[in-house]
């Protein structure tokens, strides 16, 4: 079997926020997010609808978080750029 793609997103929020998460499926968790199907985060649940600013994938679940915990402490300008950036290593 072979291993799944990880995908560190970035989502757009209805009132400008941004949601930073990681997944296998990135159609799935988009739906969840908007409430289209169980699922997602408490914290977009009161900012509907989301949309998918930005995504990349990485290799394996560790790098993928690793990316994530990066992004998020990163002020809110910078977090596209550091999200793609991170991919093409």
């Amino acid at each position: 079997m072979p291993a799944a793609t990880w995908y560190v997103y970035l989502l757009k929020c209805v009132d400008g926020t941004l949601y930073c998460g990681v997944t296998t499926d990135l159609e799935r968790r988009l739906a969840e997010h908007n409430g289209q199907a169980p699922g997602g985060a408490r914290y977009t649940r009161a900012r509907r609808p989301v949309r998918l600013a930005v995504s990349a994938a990485f290799p394996d679940r560790s790098s993928a978080q690793s990316a994530e915990a990066h992004i998020k402490r990163l002020p809110r300008g910078e977090k596209k750029a550091a999200l793609l950036a991170l991919a093409q290593q």
